[in-house]
């Protein structure tokens, strides 16, 4: 038996005068869950409307099969103590599933007596619409941050693809390198046993440095020429009874060093010390390289490490700044690395010369560009295209991301943006990526407009920009 007292225990309820909680009493079900038990199953019909005398309700939205914790609904002065179906509301069916956490002990108002509630007390009704529109606030705050932690999931898994391969470089560089250092010490006695003046290593060394500085000015040959000069080098260098010939010839020719310069070489330093300097001269060659490589594998993960400081927007604070897209832009493309090769597809950046700064919540504009890309590189199949241009028209900037894929079917398109809609697979997409792009361009008071047909999908958004005082 509810009795008057328990009913104005509850939040939503405990203004009510003692005729409108007899109407209440008399038109509601009681109802017991124990804990755990399931109250409201994804996909069933949503018809009533629960009111808690007793613990709480936990709700698991269904995400693409998945089912991820929302919300707690409890007695207390956020949601008022009521639970399912709030008159207004347009959910027709459970978006999720509901559990009984603790004993529950409620009552049920079937939809069918809304109209005689709305008859009987309006004012209630604003207050459940209230309670309604709080519940509304707290799931697009969750909604938020799922997407938040979908788009960080995306970020990470760009991030240690991208650094895998600079990593697992510096880890070989590092192996190769000890190898080639270890040589050059036998390489050095046997070339000090070959009786060279200190003058005529100077003259190498000179000779190296002369040819370093010539390669940043002479034009690179052709792989046609690259492989005819190196076949020739293998062929004198075996003749020369140089070991691994194939392989020194590959580290000549890279350096850009031809059969006639290491001809005169020889001549140089007479042909007994030839043999000695001339693998002297291919380890010194290789250990530059290898140098080099490692140079660009750090370098890699150096501007890998401040694309991702930029994107994540690290060392700024939340507040509304000026930033520069095409920058941010770039930054999203280097995360996607991986994606882009795995497709092989390639970019076309068509930048505008004439781009101002914009004023932005940086870290929500970059998950925009990365929801974006994304699904365009989803969209496409190998070998495919995307775009981005930039444009300043009409005190607003322009960025278009068009993508060569499929397109977006027609009988969907006005459906993109609705939480929680998706055409991806199960698991590989949350159906809320657009939706918060979307609210992040409207945060802006920018514009977002799709046009798509088969081969050509564009999303343009539009952002204005403060007008520099005259």
């Amino acid at each position: 038996m509810v009795t008057f007292e328990e009913l104005r225990e509850i939040h939503a309820l405990s203004e009510l005068p003692d005729e409108h909680l007899q109407w209440l009493l008399d038109h509601s079900v009681y109802q017991e869950f124990e804990d755990g038990a399931l109250i409201g199953k994804y996909g069933e019909a949503a018809e009533n409307m629960w009111f808690l005398l007793e613990g709480k309700v936990t709700f698991y939205m269904n995400v693409n099969g998945r089912l991820v914790y929302y919300f707690t609904f409890e007695n207390n002065a956020t949601t008022g103590g009521v639970s399912g179906l709030i008159p207004y509301s347009r959910m027709k069916t459970y978006p999720g599933n509901s559990y009984a956490t603790g004993k529950v002990r409620s009552i049920a108002l079937h939809k069918k007596f809304f109209h005689e509630l709305e008859d009987l007390n309006p004012d209630f009704i604003q207050k459940l619409i209230g309670y309604m529109t709080e519940r509304a606030k707290a799931f697009a705050t969750t909604q938020l941050q799922q997407e938040k932690v979908s788009a960080l999931g995306k970020l990470a898994a760009g991030i240690a693809h991208e650094l895998n391969n600079p990593a697992a470089a510096i880890n070989g560089i590092a192996s190769e390198l000890t190898k080639r250092l270890n040589r050059n010490y036998q390489l050095t006695e046997s070339l000090l046993a070959g009786h060279l003046l200190p003058e005529q290593i100077r003259d190498i060394g000179a000779m190296v440095q002369k040819k370093e500085n010539d390669r940043a000015v002479t034009p690179k040959p052709s792989l046609i020429q690259r492989m005819e000069i190196e076949e020739d080098l293998a062929g004198w260098l075996s003749r020369m009874n140089i070991p691994n010939p194939m392989e020194a010839s590959e580290t000549f020719s890279e350096a850009g060093y031809i059969t006639e310069e290491l001809e005169g070489l020889c001549r140089q330093v007479g042909k007994e010390a030839a043999v000695h300097a001339l693998q002297w001269l291919e380890n010194l060659l290789s250990s530059q390289k290898i140098i080099k490589d490692l140079g660009n594998a750090s370098a890699r993960i150096s501007n890998l490490v401040g694309a991702i400081k930029s994107h994540v927007h690290m060392d700024r604070t939340g507040d509304i700044q000026s930033t520069h897209l095409h920058q941010d832009i770039e930054n999203t493309l280097t995360l996607f690395g991986y994606k882009l090769r795995e497709k092989n597809i390639t970019v076309r950046k068509k930048f505008s010369d004439h781009m101002v700064p914009v004023p932005a919540y940086v870290s929500e504009l970059n998950q925009v560009w990365t929801n974006i890309i994304d699904n365009a590189i989803y969209a496409m199949d190998k070998n495919g295209e995307l775009v981005i241009e930039t444009a300043v028209e009409d005190h607003r900037v322009r960025v278009s991301i068009i993508d060569n894929g499929p397109g977006i079917p027609k009988e969907i398109r006005s459906r993109i943006f609705d939480p929680f809609f998706t055409t991806k697979k199960v698991g590989e997409g949350t159906g809320i990526g657009l939706d918060m792009v979307n609210r992040a361009v409207k945060h802006h008071n920018g514009e977002i407009r799709v046009s798509s047909d088969p081969g050509r999908t564009e999303f343009a958004i539009y952002l204005p920009f403060e007008e520099k005082q005259q």
